[in-house]
């Protein structure tokens, strides 16, 4: 016990008597700075043993500290000394690694040969052929959005950014992205903290995200306000809209932003109070029906004066989406473009369990949607996006093979503008000024530089995706499909995505003579009145 107690103080009680007897020795001067030292160590030790926050620090006064600043560091700790190449963290230092190649305009090729193991379970190619096609020229890799009830289609890149909020992020990563998509021809999703005078400023095209909150839009209550929406809406720069239904990281849960990185500018943007933490409510107060959801879309492309108005969703019960395919061949209203966003996606905050336990991945949420509208003779007529954790021009062909137009992508985007994922984007205390909205730290970040790493990293990407496709002997991103992808099942088994995923015929689910029992299940407990299911 007693060398417990030696272990625990021995080194506080050294600091207070070295301060201590010190003292009597001032009046040499080369005792100052180790006087000053110890005497500060000792107020931090008593400091330590009057708290009763932390169990650590009272029993282990000066040096219990020591845990806490590790505990601090950790994440970077594991970053540049300790983590993989291939640990994905979620995302690797491959991943990252190559991002920033792109985004520099530097080389990305490696030395040597591959680094994955592509005997291991799960490791995904594509397939080449023996007369590879024409490089593409990438200009020409551009999805038109606009169904037959849009007056005012719009030209989509292959690639854009996802949706990230004004207040989630700070004022110069905004500028950065909107000048950089300017630069590259392709659009900034604004996220659902509404349209700031950042995103304006470098005049890039805009998808306007319109969440719960319905913020840039909404009455004191928080209820959807038509005539600002229509004011918002009819600006030149903003090209589409979204409804966002749920968001990959957090579906079912709303947006969260803290108090402490809420402005006066983004209280102001969103038409909030900065006395409290913004949290959108978990479902919308415009519609509570499939019916009703695709009214709303009506309303708003309406209002907008015809643009091109979709939603964005992560799949969770498959009937509730089956429920909005039958409501459009129960009202003839089509959304014009549907987002899927996979779990695997991003966010400022959310709960681990969420982030972990909620939602359907990307590919099964895709293929679904994908499957249901051929299903349905609807495919032609909806565009299909989809993002979640895509950085590379073979995520980008994965998506496109198994049903996706176009693809999106907020985390690489991120990397781009200088992230090194810190993992510290709800502190307001993010290292590289991306995530804060503080303005020293924001002050790092330089948006001419970023913006040309942006258009960087959205050209460069397009145009390995090119030459990737030109292997495959295909032309244009619109050929490629399932047959091109191949999956290793085991060490000894690898299968086509079209051997491995099922694929609706055209019209299938109208049939009656649906294949699959799934589909035929959740088909029969959708409902278009309602997203609870019927008997099955």
């Amino acid at each position: 016990m007693n060398l417990s107690l030696l272990n625990r103080y021995a080194f506080f009680v050294f600091c207070v008597l070295f301060t201590l007897v010190s003292l009597v020795f001032l009046d040499q001067g080369w005792f100052w700075p180790a006087t000053t030292l110890t005497g500060a160590l000792s107020l931090v030790g008593v400091v330590d043993l009057l708290q009763t926050r932390r169990a650590v620090r009272r029993n282990y006064p000066i040096l219990g500290n020591i845990r806490y600043l590790f505990e601090s560091i950790r994440p970077e700790i594991r970053q540049y000394l300790i983590e993989g190449d291939d640990d994905r963290l979620p995302f690797s230092r491959a991943q990252r690694s190559l991002v920033y190649a792109r985004a520099k305009n530097e080389g990305a090729d490696k030395p040597f040969g591959t680094l994955s193991d592509v005997y291991l379970s799960g490791f995904e190619f594509i397939s080449h052929s023996m007369r590879p096609a024409p490089v593409a020229d990438t200009a020409g890799f551009r999805v038109q959005i606009g169904g037959p009830q849009c007056s005012q289609p719009y030209s989509a890149s292959l690639f854009n950014i996802s949706a990230m909020s004004f207040g989630s992020l700070s004022a110069n990563a905004i500028r950065s992205l909107n000048q950089g998509a300017k630069l590259g021809n392709f659009y900034h999703d604004t996220g659902e903290g509404s349209i700031s005078a950042y995103h304006r400023e470098p005049g890039g095209d805009l998808v306007w995200e319109l969440g719960s909150g319905y913020f840039g839009c909404r009455t004191e209550d928080g209820r959807f306000d038509p005539e600002r929406f229509a004011a918002q809406a009819s600006l030149p720069q903003v090209r589409m809209i979204e409804i966002k239904l749920s968001q990959g990281a957090k579906p079912g849960h709303g947006g969260i932003l803290p108090q402490h990185k809420i402005t006066a500018e983004i209280a102001h943007t969103r038409g909030i109070s900065m006395d409290q933490d913004c949290v959108s409510p978990a479902s919308h107060s415009a519609f509570s029906t499939p019916i009703e959801l695709l009214q709303f879309i009506d309303r708003l492309r309406t209002l907008s004066g015809g643009k091109p108005v979709g939603f964005k969703l992560c799949l969770g019960h498959p009937w509730e989406f089956m429920g909005v395919a039958k409501a459009m061949l129960k009202t003839g209203i089509l959304p014009d473009f549907i987002v899927i966003d996979g779990k695997e996606g991003g966010t400022g905050a959310a709960p681990l369990e969420f982030t972990d336990h909620l939602g359907v991945p990307l590919r099964e949420g895709l293929l679904f949607v994908h499957n249901t509208l051929v299903g349905i003779n609807l495919r032609d007529k909806i565009k299909l996006g989809a993002s979640g954790k895509i950085i590379s021009a073979f995520d980008i062909a994965c998506v496109l093979a198994i049903g996706a137009d176009w693809a999106n992508s907020a985390r690489g985007f991120m990397f781009a503008i200088g992230c090194i994922q810190s993992q510290s984007c709800h502190t307001n205390k993010c290292p590289t000024g991306v995530a804060t909205q503080d303005p020293l730290r924001q002050r790092a970040l330089v948006v001419e530089d970023k913006a040309q790493r942006v258009c960087n990293f959205h050209r460069n990407t397009l145009k390995a995706l090119a030459e990737m496709l030109a292997a495959a002997g295909l032309e244009h991103p619109s050929q490629i499909d399932a047959r091109h992808l191949v999956q290793r099942l085991s060490a000894s088994e690898i299968k086509l995505f079209s051997q491995q995923h099922v694929f609706l015929e055209p019209g299938e689910l109208l049939s009656g003579r649906i294949a699959g029992e799934f589909y035929e299940r959740m088909w029969r407990m959708a409902q278009a009145e309602g997203f609870e299911p019927a008997a099955a």
